[in-house]
């Protein structure tokens, strides 16, 4: 069964908890889509996953010769869908046909952002509608806070 779990970060960027969430997720067995809004966003995180030493993470662009077999697969926009996770970043757009074919979405958003938090809190509404279970955390002084859950 689906299920959403949000992660509100307090002025940190995505950056900082990707490398632990990407494992988590990897060692699922899952095929993780990374979704951002924008190429060169998405192109400087590729840039980052590559590197030193335990940074890197399998990953590849979207438009890659490869990308049916990549392990995380960066995209933007509305991306390929077709994994078992998804995880969304700077408000990029989910559906809730995506999260419901899809074992875990993620959505990370800066909650000091008020636009992301608005973006945030419409994500929940929707796919929490669609029958979604969620879980909210909130990350504070490096420690995750479960903050509110909706199972349904």
């Amino acid at each position: 069964m689906a299920e959403a779990v949000f992660y509100q970060l307090m002025g940190a960027v995505p950056e900082t908890v990707l490398p632990q969430l990407l494992d988590r997720l990897l060692a699922q067995g899952w095929r993780v889509e990374l979704r951002g809004t924008e190429r060169a966003r998405m192109e400087r995180l590729d840039l980052r996953l590559w590197g030193p030493g335990d940074d890197f993470r399998p990953h590849g662009l979207m438009g890659g010769p490869h990308d049916a077999r990549q392990p995380v697969l960066l995209t933007w926009g509305e991306g390929t869908g077709g994994r078992e996770a998804l995880v969304a970043l700077d408000g990029a757009p989910l559906t809730e046909a995506e999260a419901l074919a899809a074992a875990r979405v993620c959505v990370l958003f800066d909650g000091e952002d008020e636009a992301a938090l608005g973006a945030a809190r419409a994500q929940w509404r929707a796919l929490t509608a669609a029958g979604i279970p969620a879980r909210y955390f909130e990350r504070a002084a490096g420690a995750w806070t479960l903050r509110a859950e909706s199972r349904r």
